[in-house]
């Protein structure tokens, strides 16, 4: 009889197991890669949002191996946000990358100039390639303008290369030279000029 119950509970222990594994699969976090000036700043405004696990400052879309801060020629200074699609959509984050550039500068963002610096949106997956078209027509139509005239650049991913560990959240880590960078560089100043009440604002477009 001991033995009867000690099997009985061993499979249905088993079979929970097994219903609740897939869910646990399915609810796990997805990842969205950005470049949109000084990956600082992108990190620090992108990891407030709910529903974003992390976000890893790097560099992405050349071709050179192990690129460092001091030599990453070819690549853009990006970051790769980890989150939970069930709080936070993909399109959300699209929607919070935009409110935290300015779209009509392809050469560089804000005080920092190059290649380095250019605006891009990286997509893992033909979906993500859709969204992220739809955000151009959807942050044209917000800023009363062609989608011609936003200056960000669509791109497939590639190897996602981590930075030196003293870039990781370096905002909260050196809040002071942060600070002064910020405000220096002139961000939040041409962030409010282009997106008025809505910069950096953590809503997200209407589904």
């Amino acid at each position: 009889m001991k033995r009867n119950l000690i099997f009985s509970a061993s499979l249905a222990f088993l079979i929970c197991s097994l219903l609740v594994f897939p869910l646990k699969l399915m609810a796990s976090d997805q990842e969205a890669v950005f470049a949109g000036g000084c990956f600082w700043c992108l990190e620090h405004d992108l990891e407030v949002l709910d529903g974003v696990s992390s976000v890893e400052s790097g560099y992405t879309g050349g071709r050179s191996l192990l690129p460092t801060y001091r030599q990453h020629t070819g690549h853009q200074e990006a970051v790769r946000v980890k989150f939970d699609p069930e709080k936070v959509s993909y399109r959300s984050l699209l929607r919070s990358f935009w409110r935290n550039i300015d779209p009509f500068d392809g050469q560089g963002q804000f005080c920092d100039r190059g290649d380095s610096y250019r605006p891009m949106i990286f997509v893992g997956d033909d979906l993500q390639a859709d969204q992220a078209e739809m955000s151009f027509k959807s942050a044209a139509k917000e800023l009363s303008t062609e989608t011609d005239n936003l200056k960000v650049k669509l791109r497939p991913l590639n190897k996602f290369w981590i930075a030196e560990e003293y870039h990781q959240d370096f905002a909260v880590r050196n809040n002071l030279k942060y600070s002064f960078y910020r405000f220096n560089c002139g961000r939040d100043r041409r962030l409010e000029e282009v997106w008025g009440e809505e910069a950096r604002s953590k809503n997200a477009w209407r589904e």
